[in-house]
């Protein structure tokens, strides 16, 4: 067991030798989110980190570490988006080339970002275990392949957070950390449980891909099956042997968030901190959301923000979900009498409840609809669940049937 653990010396080492390389990330108070958890809490800024994510951490030890006494001239990574753009920039700016296999699903934004940092991106795979494959078949025996997880240098650059986290703040009481292969948790894990033992780290992933949960319950490293999530980020199937060591043995628990509970989140961070946090790195504040981590009153609470990462595509749908989740939107069908003024007066109703139309979708072409009736699809954004349910209560009492969405 002890020697999958990382030294705190190689890990104070690894935030020397990358000092130069990478931004010294903020720890933030929030006041508004310690006030509603009675608590301190504060944000670790990764998403303000090059590359918007940790990732650049592992990436740059990781050549440094091995390039010391030159030999390499090309790396080769498989990643679906922010391991991608950390092994580009990192190897760019040790002079290097690099060949990033991106699953064919990947989003264009990443594509394009990992381009854009000099990587040569080559799409290939329905998984990332099939580019994982790839990649290694890539690299071959010339060129230095690096994992996005499952490496002892990987885990040692990322653990440099945990050290920072330290130095800003001397007694923090418990580290929420986003969970997918591991990596970034070990990391954080080794440095914080060495220099503050009574600490509480706790990871979280997404319910979609439990893979680390699944994992600690089995007692061994397991694949999972998964599905799509939000937080694409840490859907990672099977957690790394190295990380699965450490984590077993210095990570205190790992809970499980859901897809609209990261979208409430997000969307709080957004409002609230003018903060935009990828789905893998809101997943700590929606722990707090749906009440699978206790909060000790007053205690010192350190969110990790991974990564803000989000393409601008998916940003909208994701904020549509959250402000559904909290009770800010509400959608619903509603059949009326297909005469003048009848749509008007339910716009009128709509409106002196103080709620805003959104969008409005009138439609009397439908096959299991009357001849004299017209349906009608209605979102209106409200200020929260009780005036969610003052409206919907006016308009049953009115007569309307709703249907909602």
């Amino acid at each position: 067991m002890a020697n999958f653990l990382i030294p705190l010396d190689i890990i104070k080492s690894a935030a020397e030798l990358i000092r130069d390389k990478i931004i010294r990330t903020p720890l933030v108070y929030s006041p508004s989110l310690s006030r509603r958890f009675n608590a301190n809490i504060f944000l670790k800024m990764e998403n303000l980190q090059k590359t918007g994510s940790f990732k650049i951490r592992g990436a740059t030890y990781k050549l440094l570490s091995v390039n010391k006494a030159g030999g390499v001239s090309s790396v080769v990574a498989a990643s679906a988006g922010n391991h991608a753009q950390g092994v580009a920039l990192a190897a760019k700016n040790s002079g290097l080339t690099s060949t990033i296999v991106m699953p064919e699903w990947s989003s264009i934004s990443k594509q394009e970002a990992t381009r854009g940092y000099g990587g040569e991106v080559i799409c290939f795979g329905q998984n990332l275990a099939e580019s994982l494959s790839k990649a290694k078949e890539i690299a071959g025996d010339e060129k230095l392949f690096i994992h996005p997880y499952d490496d002892p240098d990987i885990i040692t650059g990322q653990g440099t957070i945990g050290l920072e986290i330290f130095e800003d703040l001397n007694n923090p009481d418990i580290i929420l950390v986003p969970v997918g292969g591991g990596g970034l948790i070990s990391g954080i894990a080794s440095a914080l449980k060495a220099v503050r033992p009574g600490i509480k780290i706790i990871g979280v992933q997404a319910a979609a891909c439990p893979s680390a949960k699944a994992s600690l319950k089995r007692g061994k490293p397991v694949r999972v099956t998964s599905k799509q999530s939000i937080a694409d980020g840490i859907s990672v199937k099977q957690i790394g042997n190295h990380n699965f060591e450490i984590v077993k043995e210095l990570v205190d628990d790992i809970v499980l968030v859901e897809e609209e509970e990261i979208a409430a989140a997000i969307l709080m961070l957004l409002e609230q901190k003018k903060i935009l946090a990828e789905g893998s790195g809101a997943v700590g504040l929606a722990a707090f959301l749906n009440g699978s981590v206790q909060v000790p009153p007053k205690s010192n609470i350190v969110l990790i923000i991974s990564g803000g990462n989000v393409d601008s595509p998916l940003l909208g749908r994701i904020l549509r979900k959250g402000l559904m989740k909290n009770g800010r939107m509400m959608r619903f069908e509603v059949t009326l009498d297909d005469m003048p003024g009848s749509l008007s007066r339910l716009l009128s109703l709509v409106a002196s409840m103080k709620a805003n139309v959104l969008h409005i979708y009138h439609d009397r072409n439908l096959r299991d609809l009357a001849i004299y009736r017209t349906r009608v699809d209605l979102e209106i954004e409200t200020r929260g669940p009780q005036h969610l349910d003052e409206v919907a209560y006016e308009l049953k009492k009115e007569g309307y049937r709703l249907k909602l969405k």
